[in-house]
């Protein structure tokens, strides 16, 4: 395994190189290959950004033929028939079906691009310019992103002062019995608490780099009146949870909610090419021409294999393999936890979005480290790294899923041996 460009060229930065230390060169489904041929099950996918596998040939085959057709690849925002056909199917296979009439932002590449848009459009729209976020939160890297995340040593990344954020309690924080929902509510009607009003609440319903801490569907609901009664627009950061993470296209489905905001990226080209998206209920869509920009608004080929997978949200086999494996992961789940109460506390996420939340951040590496060695990638998350995160593409297989399940079960076994 020769890294010697990476060590001597590379920014000291880089991390997943060092966490998985492999030069890796094809992939496909759930499964990638490292240069000596040996297999590894993908239980990372991209941090979130391949939930339908790599080089899924639903989607990569019309990337394939668009390619070779000499057609456009970047575009600004100019009118592509590419974008046109995306446009259509998102609007036919996404937001139809689930009653949603948003307009839609093509805000530039990446997530915190989107997140960046959408907390201007409602600090615009508002004339406020508070926002209020939540303890855990991870938003981006960008600097407004940054001052809405909740872990010390990212909001410290940047060098700058950061303002204009309320920090609240996410659901269940810092315990059960604290009613964090009826707090928001009581500060924001109260003239005396000294929180101003914000223009915008930005959530995820998943917190994924926080530890995939989980909002019940009565807190969302109830977040949602507050922003209505208060006058202050709800934006959903669905960036890592959306786009078919958690079984549903939105996270935020199982709830019915219907955000004033929606953040979408990694997943929704469905390839892996950088693509997001923000979408506006119609009445807040107050920008003006150009007042929002971005060179690589107009991805073409993201265009392309988003829009096959929209499509594939319209094939009801497709969505009844994803409510089948989504049973099928947290089956497995629940007997890990049952299996090794000595050293996982409990179960986190929802869907297959999932996480074992562990007693010992030390026990967390060994497990990662064990799984690599014995082909399986899987991270951590959590401000204390002690959270197992279990992100398998949506459309892996029974086998594929049965066997990284079984490479973990032997990490967390190693791992109880040991203690």
């Amino acid at each position: 395994m020769n890294t010697d460009a990476f060590t001597a060229h590379e920014s000291n930065v880089r991390r997943y190189g060092r966490s998985f230390p492999a030069v890796f060169t094809k992939a496909r489904g759930a499964t990638i290959w490292d240069e000596a041929g040996n297999p590894y099950i993908d239980f990372l996918v991209g941090s979130g950004a391949l939930n339908y596998g790599h080089n899924n040939p639903d989607i990569i085959a019309p990337a394939i033929e668009y390619l070779v057709g000499e057609n456009i690849l970047l575009s600004l925002d100019m009118y592509t028939a590419a974008k046109r056909d995306f446009i259509e199917a998102f609007v036919e296979s996404i937001l139809k079906p689930r009653g949603f009439s948003y307009k839609i932002q093509f805000s530039g590449p990446t997530g915190t691009s989107a997140n960046e848009a959408a907390m201007a459009l409602a600090r615009k729209y508002t004339g406020r310019s508070n926002v209020m976020a939540f303890t855990n939160a991870f938003h981006g890297m960008s600097l407004g992103s940054l001052a809405v995340s909740g872990a010390e040593s990212t909001r410290e990344l940047g060098g700058v002062a950061r303002h204009d954020v309320i920090r609240v309690p996410y659901d269940s924080y810092p315990n059960q019995t604290f009613d964090s929902a009826n707090y928001i509510d009581c500060v924001l009607g109260d003239p005396g608490s000294g929180i101003e009003k914000p223009a915008a609440i930005i959530l995820e319903t998943i917190q994924a780099e926080g530890g995939l801490n989980t909002a019940s569907a009565a807190w969302l609901t109830e977040i949602q009146r507050i922003c209505r009664t208060h006058g202050v627009l709800l934006i959903v950061d669905d960036i890592q949870a959306g786009a078919g993470r958690t079984g549903d296209f939105f996270s935020f489905e199982f709830a019915k909610l219907k955000p004033d905001i929606v953040c979408l990226s990694k997943s929704l080209s469905g390839s892996g090419s950088p693509f997001s998206i923000v979408l506006i209920r119609p009445e807040i869509d107050i920008w003006k021409p150009g007042e929002h920009s971005g060179t690589f608004r107009g991805n073409n080929l993201a265009f392309v294999t988003a829009r096959a997978m929209c499509k594939m949200w319209s094939d009801r086999q497709f969505t009844a393999d994803v409510e089948r494996t989504t049973v099928n992961l947290q089956r497995h789940l629940d007997r890990l936890v049952a299996k090794f109460p000595k050293f996982i506390e409990q179960k986190r996420g929802r869907g297959l979005m999932a996480g074992l939340k562990c007693r010992s951040q030390a026990g967390v590496g060994r497990v990662h480290d064990v799984a690599f060695e014995n082909g399986l990638l899987i991270e951590s998350s959590g401000p204390n790294r002690d959270v197992i995160k279990v992100l398998p593409p949506i459309t892996i297989t029974n086998d594929e899923l049965d066997h990284g399940i079984a490479i973990l079960d032997s990490a967390l076994q190693e791992q109880a041996d040991d203690d």
